[in-house]
């Protein structure tokens, strides 16, 4: 985590090797094979993912999952074969 002016931290994308800060942050269910990418969450969480803005536009779920992209700037639902 990055400190900023007002106190807010910003984290950084979580895919290995990327420097660039997290715009989104990816949740999944294994068993309900579903994804979730939401606008970043306010707080870190062991059990999620934070990615970049390029990391999550390029973001595909497995074959047979539901990819629910969430955040506010681009929704929707996609299934994939």
């Amino acid at each position: 985590m990055v400190p900023e002016g007002d106190g807010v931290r910003k984290r950084r994308c979580a895919r290995p090797g990327c420097t660039e800060f997290a715009i989104a942050t990816l949740t999944y269910d294994y068993s309900g094979s579903a994804a979730w990418l939401d606008d970043l969450a306010f707080e870190d969480h062991p059990m999620t993912h934070d990615l970049c803005a390029r990391h999550a536009d390029r973001l595909s779920a497995p074959n047979g999952w539901v990819l629910n992209d969430r955040r506010q700037a681009s929704p929707f639902l996609r299934r994939t074969a």
